[in-house]
C-alpha cells in the first residue's frame, strides 16, 4: 500500500476550495471551471490550478464538448470515497454553510425540458431517455466517449414504438457516423444519446406527433399524446424526472 499516495489524495480532498468543487460534482453533472469557481467562492484562475491538481490525481476527468471543457468525478469510486467522508463529517455539518447549488444551462424552461441538439434529443427528456436505455441494458457506455447498442435494444425500443430492425439504424447510409454515442447535455450536464440511434429516436418522436418543433427555437414541446406514450415507455418514475423539472 502506497502511504504517500494516500496522504497526497487526502491532502487534495482536504483543501476547502477543492472540497467544495468536488461536492458540487457529487450529483453526477459535469461543470466548467468557472461554474466550479463559483461553487467554491474562488476566482477562475485559482480554480483552474486546483482543478489541474485534481485531474492529475485522477480524482476528476475532463470532457471537451465543442469549445468548452467540463469536469466531472473520475469514477464511481471517487464518489464513494467522498460519500464516506460526508458521513464522517455529519456531526459537525450543522455548523457548515450549505454548498452553493450551481445553476447551469439555459434559463428558458422550454429549452431545459426538451430541445434538439443537431438531430437528436436533449434537455431533461433526452437525458431521461438515455438513462432509461442504460438502465434497461439497451445501450452501454464504454467510458471513452463511445457507446454500444446491445441485443436488448430492439425489445426495449419496441415499447416506445421504435423498430430499429426495420430502420437498421440507417447503416447503409451512415458513412462513418457512430451507431450511438453519449453527448454531454448542456443544461443537465449528464449524457443524452447522439449518433444514428439518437437521430432515430428524435425523428420517431417528431413523426409520431409526440414532439412539436417551435418557430425560431430549438425547443420542442411535448404533446398530450407524446406525454402518454413517453410516460408509458419510460415508466412513471423516469417520466416524473422529465415532467417535474
Amino acid at each position: 500500500m502506497n502511504t504517500n499516495r494516500i496522504a497526497h489524495v487526502a491532502a487534495l480532498v482536504g483543501e476547502p476550495a477543492r472540497t467544495a468543487m468536488l461536492m458540487a460534482l457529487m450529483d453526477g453533472r459535469a461543470l466548467t471551471a468557472c461554474e466550479l469557481a463559483d461553487a467554491a467562492h474562488i476566482t477562475p484562475a485559482t480554480a483552474s490550478r486546483h482543478l489541474g491538481l485534481l485531474v492529475e490525481a485522477q480524482l476528476l476527468q475532463v470532457e471537451r464538448q465543442g469549445r468548452h471543457r467540463y469536469h466531472r468525478l473520475a469514477s464511481p469510486e471517487v464518489a464513494r470515497v467522498l460519500e464516506g467522508l460526508m458521513q464522517l463529517a455529519v456531526p459537525s455539518a450543522s455548523s457548515q454553510a450549505a454548498p452553493r447549488r450551481v445553476v447551469v444551462g439555459p434559463r428558458d424552461a422550454a429549452l431545459r425540458l426538451a430541445r434538439t441538439c443537431y438531430d437528436h434529443l436533449a434537455g431533461r427528456l433526452g437525458v431521461a431517455l438515455a438513462g432509461h436505455l442504460l438502465e434497461e441494458g439497451a445501450v452501454v457506455f464504454d467510458g471513452e466517449g463511445a457507446a454500444q447498442v446491445t441485443d436488448r435494444a430492439g425489445s426495449v425500443l419496441q415499447r416506445l414504438g421504435i423498430d430499429i430492425g426495420a430502420a437498421a439504424m440507417a447503416a447503409g447510409q451512415a458513412g462513418k457516423r457512430p451507431q450511438c454515442r453519449p453527448c454531454l447535455d448542456w443544461s443537465e450536464r449528464r449524457p443524452h444519446l447522439a449518433g444514428r440511434l439518437g437521430a432515430l429516436i428524435c425523428q420517431h418522436s417528431l413523426d409520431s406527433g409526440w414532439l412539436l418543433r417551435g418557430t425560431g427555437t430549438r425547443a420542442l414541446s411535448i404533446t398530450p399524446r407524446g406525454a402518454v406514450a413517453l410516460r408509458d415507455g419510460l415508466g412513471h418514475a423516469r417520466w416524473a424526472e422529465v415532467a417535474g423539472g
